[in-house]
Parts: C-alpha cells; sequence; structure tokens
C-alpha cells in the first residue's frame, strides 16, 4: 500500500455508507466503502472525520449515540482503515490554507492533515470545497463520462 493511492473517505460520505434515506448514494458509497470492510482497500480517516460522523449521525437521527460510537469503535480497531490526527502545527496550515484558497476553516483543517500525513486523494461530495492543487478529489456521485 502507498499513500499516494491510498482515498480518505470525507465525512458526507462515510455518513451515506449509513443513511438510507438517499438511496441511489447509499448504494455507490455501500459498494465503494464494502472494499475497505472485505480487505480489497485501505481508506484513509482522519479524528475530525470520525467526530463529524458522531456528531452528523446522532444530530439528524440516522443512528444512536450507542450505534455511533460502535461504529466509530470498529473503524478505529480495523486495519484496513488507516487513521490519522492533526497537530499544533496543522492548525496554523490549515489557517493558511483557508486564507490562500479562501476555504471554510474545518476543510482546510482536513487538507491540512492530509498533506501532513501523505494522503494526496480524497472521495467527497464535496469537490468545490478542496481546491488545493495537491489534491486529486474524487465525488463518487458524478457520472463517469
Amino acid at each position: 500500500m502507498t499513500e499516494d493511492r491510498v482515498f480518505l473517505i470525507d465525512t458526507n460520505i462515510l455518513v451515506y455508507y449509513y443513511d438510507m434515506s438517499e438511496a441511489e448514494k447509499h448504494k455507490i458509497v455501500n459498494d465503494l466503502i464494502n472494499k475497505c470492510w472485505k480487505r480489497e482497500a485501505y481508506f484513509a480517516v482522519s479524528t475530525q472525520n470520525l467526530s463529524e460522523f458522531f456528531s452528523v449521525t446522532t444530530r439528524k437521527n440516522i443512528l444512536t449515540k450507542k450505534a455511533s460510537m460502535e461504529i466509530v469503535s470498529d473503524i478505529i480497531k480495523f486495519s484496513n482503515f488507516i487513521k490519522f490526527d492533526f497537530t499544533y502545527n496543522t492548525v496554523l496550515d490549515a489557517a493558511a490554507i483557508s486564507e490562500e484558497h479562501n476555504m471554510p476553516y474545518w476543510d482546510s483543517l482536513l487538507a491540512a492533515t492530509m498533506r501532513q500525513s501523505g494522503i494526496v486523494n480524497i472521495y467527497t461530495e464535496n469537490k468545490k470545497d478542496f481546491k488545493m492543487p495537491w489534491l486529486n478529489v474524487v465525488n463518487p456521485f458524478e457520472k463517469k463520462k
């Protein structure tokens, strides 16, 4: 496994895996993330993603707090999910990215954390939020041409 082939799973993609209310998006994400659970692929998640996942799934009543905690725990324990975190210096890097690329801070923090960790690929529904030239941003819901 090399970092240039590993994709970070953005929070919105992870939420769709458990949210059945959007059937088409759920199916696409289900097929994608199951590759990781079946040990056919490695995906990355950050501490920020897991925190956002817990917040979104419980606030929107997609999952109970207990179920969401169990899922976060399973992801943390599962070796095909690469986990990483940010540092104090990442916060400064994120602020600079936010300023330079005119981006929301939380997306900038994720991008800075990815750069710090050597992850250059991200699956996200929000391509417009990740404008950095060093990232390969893929929306799994876009139709292939």
